[in-house]
């Protein structure tokens, strides 16, 4: 496997920057930019410079690279695979009542039976994110690691977009599926929240909307909560999100971010679903927390990998973090990178939801603020 990766700082100069592409044998540009990259020709431009490759990737709330995290860039990774067989698919989503069928319509896409991994990307609004994974999950099985994201728009939550083999849109579901035939595909995913505040009881929730909690609406409790902070919602929610807990209040291991409010029904719409009649709690975080959580998700990807060759690390950290963290945001991609090694080409961005296994073997779940790491490399 062979790697080239290009950082464009200004849209009108993407032509120009993909030059040294022009003869490179790509078989997969990853792609990762600000809205003002992801415009309708973006695929045409992407495609002149390595017509052979598929493309795939998404908008963000902020890039990553080896030197760190930045805003309103677009970052182009080629690889070139020596062995591992590529999958594309790609499939509409109408709502997110469509979500789980969306998963479905596109495991039929890229089943096979030499299937080892799947990468996958999808809008960050009016989407049900666990639900689509589970989609995708009930057609390739659950043995199979599925990592990814959901896309970002620099926080404004309104309109995100991926980019397919239906170019640029803002309602497609895409992913790439990895044939197994030498590839190492490592993931690494953790927080570093901390709970605060009293458990509350979901009295009625439908899919990831959250109406009630302990018999109120649950908007009102969660303004409470956040006092001044609530006048910033949506985007003020991704500094408090919900730990999932079992019927005995104990973590799942599971984090819920506020993607959008319903004033009118007093309700909170989450990336993806809760559990009826479960258990949620409150949760905060120090940068110093974040950075060792991230820390720990790159030693988790290291173990799997155990390889010292060159590899790709795919980095999808939540845009809640981004906020905590501040200026010192470049330090959770200085602990992945210091885990990894210089062997490590580091690609990503910061998201809406992020997509991993708990752990090798375990089935793959929707995560929110958490630092998700996936580790491509051959043999």
């Amino acid at each position: 496997m062979r790697i080239k990766q290009i950082i464009n700082r200004k849209p009108a100069d993407l032509t120009s920057a993909l030059a040294p592409l022009h003869d490179y044998p790509a078989d997969l540009l990853l792609v990762f930019g600000s809205l003002d990259h992801f415009v309708p020709d973006l695929s045409e431009v992407l495609g002149n410079a390595c017509p052979e490759a598929m493309l795939l990737g998404c908008s963000t709330a902020g890039e990553i690279t080896a030197d760190g995290v930045d805003d309103g860039t677009c970052t182009i990774t080629a690889i070139n695979f020596t062995k591992t067989r590529l999958r594309q698919g790609s499939t509409r989503l109408s709502g997110m009542d469509d979500s789980f069928a969306a998963g479905e319509r596109l495991g039929l896409q890229i089943a096979a039976a030499d299937l080892k991994a799947v990468l996958l990307f999808g809008p960050g609004v009016r989407i049900n994110g666990s639900a689509l994974v589970n989609g995708i999950a009930s057609v390739i099985g659950t043995h199979i690691p599925i990592t990814g994201g959901l896309a970002g728009d620099g926080g404004a939550f309104k309109e995100t977009f991926t980019l397919g083999t239906a170019g640029v849109t803002s309602d497609c579901v895409v992913a790439v599926g990895f044939g197994d035939s030498g590839l190492k595909f490592a993931h690494g995913s953790f927080g570093g929240w901390e709970p605060f505040g009293p458990t509350r009881k979901v009295t009625r929730c439908a899919g990831n909307v959250l109406y009630e909690l302990d018999g109120e609406p649950a908007l009102d409790i969660y303004k409470r909560y956040l006092g001044e902070h609530a006048r910033g919602l949506p985007a003020s929610g991704l500094l408090f999100p919900f730990s999932m807990l079992g019927e005995d209040h104990s973590a799942l291991g599971l984090i819920r971010t506020i993607l959008g409010v319903d004033e009118e029904s007093g309700s909170l719409i989450l990336a993806g679903e809760i559990i009826p009649q479960g258990y949620l709690r409150l949760m905060h975080a120090t940068t110093d927390k974040l950075v060792n959580g991230a820390e720990a998700a790159a030693e988790a990807t290291a173990m799997m990998l155990q390889t010292p060759g060159e590899s790709l690390a795919i980095l999808v950290s939540c845009v809640g973090r981004k906020l905590v963290m501040g200026e010192r945001v470049d330090e959770e991609v200085e602990a992945v990178g210091d885990v990894l090694g210089h062997n490590a080409v580091l690609t990503g961005f910061y998201s809406y939801g992020e997509i991993s296994p708990f752990a090798p073997g375990a089935s793959c779940k929707l995560h929110n603020q958490t630092m998700t790491i996936t580790c491509l490399c051959e043999d």
